[in-house]
């Protein structure tokens, strides 16, 4: 079973693979043998494509330095090769790579050079000896309000049939707060209207699942799949089942999700950043905020540990003020806490009234030369 080589146009191999081969050295060359383990290992599809960018990346900047054979690598190299990747500026946006990203990138090196102790290429794991990069707690930005994403919702021009399957796709990324990929993967077996459920086969870590969709929601999908849907699929070769699908009949992609809610957000005047991820974020948070149970928002967003899910809990903060406000022990002494403060007040008037007739007098004795002053 060999790894799945990413295909271009004409199904050629992408530019990825291609530039992949291109580069001389057994560095190179095992990196094949290592993506074909991992889909042994029945890793994703998608964690496999990842793998090989990541380790292209890694082999180029290798070669580059005359290190073509795994037995050439050393822990000086690899923490090198770390602060090269810790220290990189994206050219897109003139920042610094995010340490989601650096972690990965050193993470794939790691795993592949264990890979090739393994199978004997080399002794030892050089890259073991390099620190990855601190994970800080972060938390989701760029919430939306419920009136922000409604506003997003009716941007698509619904006389159009592009317009309808787009405003279906952001119902569907609001109503369910799926990934983009495991959005462009619902078939339309995997609707149960009379359940109210979405099949969500192999998310991440390749685990189905099966999430609530609104009823809404479920309006526009039945709207979609009677009017748009066959009249995009008469152009193309076949049914391939999935829901989703552009305008000559073919599979949408992620980078097409991604264009189509970015539209939507600046249509709508919105100008917090993000795109479909923006979606699952808000409708996580929103739906803590109106008291669904962590629990349960973990298994609809799929997270495996519930500390990935209790993040929102920390953004959720206006229900957390309501509440703060109706429960807090301070709050059933507020009357106690106002008349104390009240005549701590009245005190301090009547006390300031003295002090101000002493004052009123000695300014009297002053005019009239009694204490004395200057002549």
């Amino acid at each position: 079973m060999n790894a799945p080589a990413r295909r271009g146009k004409a199904g050629r191999p992408s530019v990825t693979a291609r530039r992949l081969a291109t580069i001389p050295g057994r560095l190179a060359e095992l990196v094949p043998a290592y993506l074909d383990d991992l889909l042994q290992r029945n890793f994703s599809v998608e964690t496999i494509k990842g793998r090989r960018r990541e380790l292209t990346g890694f082999v180029f900047y290798c070669a580059d330095r005359s290190v073509t054979d795994p037995s050439s690598l050393t822990v000086s190299f690899m923490e090198r090769y770390r602060k090269h990747v810790t220290g990189r500026v994206s050219e897109k946006t003139g920042r610094r790579t995010s340490v989601v990203t650096q972690i990965h990138l050193l993470s794939s090196v790691r795993d592949y050079l264990r890979f090739l102790v393994r199978k004997g290429y080399m002794l030892f794991n050089p890259a073991l000896e390099v620190e990855l990069p601190r994970m800080g707690h972060r938390l989701p930005r760029n919430v939306l309000t419920s009136d922000e994403a409604e506003r997003i919702l009716m941007m698509p021009d619904l006389t159009d049939p592009v317009g309808l399957r787009n405003r279906v796709i952001l119902e569907v990324l609001y109503s369910c707060a799926v990934r983009r990929s495991e959005l462009c993967g619902i078939r339309t077996n995997d609707i149960d209207f009379a359940a109210g459920t979405v099949f969500i086969r192999e998310g991440k870590g390749k685990t189905d699942r099966v999430v609530p969709v609104g009823e809404r929601a479920l309006l526009w999908i039945e709207k979609y799949l009677t009017e748009v849907r066959p009249a995009f699929l008469s152009k193309a070769v076949q049914d391939d089942g999935h829901l989703f699908l552009g305008v000559k009949g073919e599979r949408l992609k992620k980078d097409m999700i991604t264009d189509i809610v970015t539209k939507a957000r600046r249509a709508a005047g919105v100008e917090k950043n993000g795109s479909s991820h923006m979606f699952r974020h808000t409708t996580a948070t929103l739906m803590l905020e109106n008291g669904a149970d962590v629990r349960y928002v973990q298994q609809m967003l799929g997270h495996k540990e519930l500390s990935s899910t209790q993040i929102y809990t920390h953004v959720a903060i206006r229900k957390l003020k309501e509440v703060h406000e109706k429960t807090h022990p301070a709050k059933f002494r507020e009357g106690t806490v106002r008349g104390d403060t009240g005549n701590a007040v009245a005190d301090n008037g009547a006390t300031g009234s003295k002090a101000g007739n002493k004052t009123d007098d000695r300014a009297a004795n002053d005019k009239s030369g009694k204490t004395g002053g200057r002549p």
